[in-house]
């Protein structure tokens, strides 16, 4: 069996290495010049599906968390464990208690036990809330060494590929490409996510921090060596432009109120990409035929992509499975050839 997959983002990358791993021949058709070249390029790689919860359905939390194992498993070495830190200004203490009403799996700390966690922030917050079973990693080096790890298991690989790269020869066609799609599919709407990447020496975090702003949720990611990953604005747009001055300000405004340090960081990045979402704002997945398409990640690409890429491996596997019973002797009297066009639903609640 040979599978083509478009697009070498996180949604391509985690199905390939599913299927990939079940001894299916697979080739990555990107047409940029290296994976990740959307919106994954600029995502946080928070695996957080406890906080996420304030403003997702439970479906986030039953299918993201164990995400972390999975990346784990794929890429040793590259998740950080160490949960993750939510806080607020003295003033908006009252945004913890309503983050904390909507979430689970919180542990409350005070100003001490945030002094321990994060030493340079002692003193700044009275308040916390420690989601101490997250976790984190860099998407960056998630993508290019996934690619790698593939590359090394056989898959081939086609940068700088048209986007009608030829399909014959192939049995089945997963579509990741995305944002490509907004446009084309009348409930695919554009989410524009920008960030910016800051370096000091005078600041040091161990964990993702969300700071609950009134005006634009925060959260900074360590990199290490002191640079952080400062995101991420929501807006409902397909603008892929540059990040916008306003947004500019308003993130390094946050990240000031975090902690002034951060007012004389370097800015050596700025990023905007373009989120494709549902009206739900949850990932699904439709497949017609021998072609299967994979789209509306949200903000939720590196949480939820490996839950998605294991229902799609298995889909494709069963559906190769059944079309080889029905094309043999034994069954082409009793079993019709016909195909329906199928939609899979996400599957709510299921156990992971």
């Amino acid at each position: 069996m040979r599978v083509l997959i478009r697009g070498a983002g996180v949604a391509g990358l985690t199905v390939a290495h599913e299927l990939a791993g079940k001894g299916i021949a697979v080739e990555v058709t990107e047409t940029s010049s290296r994976p990740g070249g959307g919106a994954s390029w600029f995502a946080g790689g928070m695996l957080a599906p406890w906080c996420e919860r304030e403003s997702a359905p439970e479906t986030v939390v039953t299918l993201g968390r164990k995400s972390a194992d999975w990346w784990e498993a794929a890429l040793p070495g590259h998740v950080v464990r160490k949960g993750t830190l939510v806080v607020a200004p003295p003033r908006d203490t009252a945004e913890l208690n309503r983050f904390a009403a909507r979430t689970s799996n919180f542990d409350w700390l005070d100003g001490d036990d945030i002094s321990a966690l994060e030493p340079d922030l002692a003193g700044r917050f009275r308040k916390a809330l420690f989601f101490r079973n997250e976790a984190h990693l860099d998407p960056r080096h998630a993508i290019t060494g996934l690619s790698g790890r593939l590359a090394a298991m056989g898959v081939i690989f086609h940068f700088g590929a048209a986007p009608d790269f030829p399909v014959d020869g192939f049995d089945h066609v997963v579509d990741c490409t995305g944002a490509s799609a907004i446009g084309k599919s009348a409930d695919l709407r554009g989410v524009r996510g920008e960030m910016l990447v800051l370096e000091t020496p005078d600041m040091t975090l161990s964990r993702p921090i969300r700071l609950l702003h009134p005006r634009i949720p925060l959260y900074i990611v360590p990199r290490g060596n002191g640079v952080f990953m400062v995101g991420a604005t929501m807006i409902e747009s397909d603008d892929r432009g540059p990040i916008s001055a306003r947004s500019l300000m308003e993130l390094l405004n946050a990240a000031y109120a975090l902690h002034p340090a951060f007012g004389e960081a370097r800015v050596v990045e700025t990023g905007a990409g373009v989120r494709p979402a549902y009206p739900d704002n949850l990932p699904r997945f439709e497949s017609d035929g021998e072609t299967t398409r994979i789209n509306g990640f949200y903000r939720h690409g590196f949480l939820l992509a490996p839950a998605i890429a294991m229902d799609v491996a298995a889909h494709i596997i069963t559906s190769s499975t059944a079309k080889s019973r029905r094309q043999s002797p034994r069954f082409s009297q009793s079993v019709p050839l016909t195909e329906q066009p199928n939609t899979k639903p996400l599957q709510i609640g299921a156990d992971r």
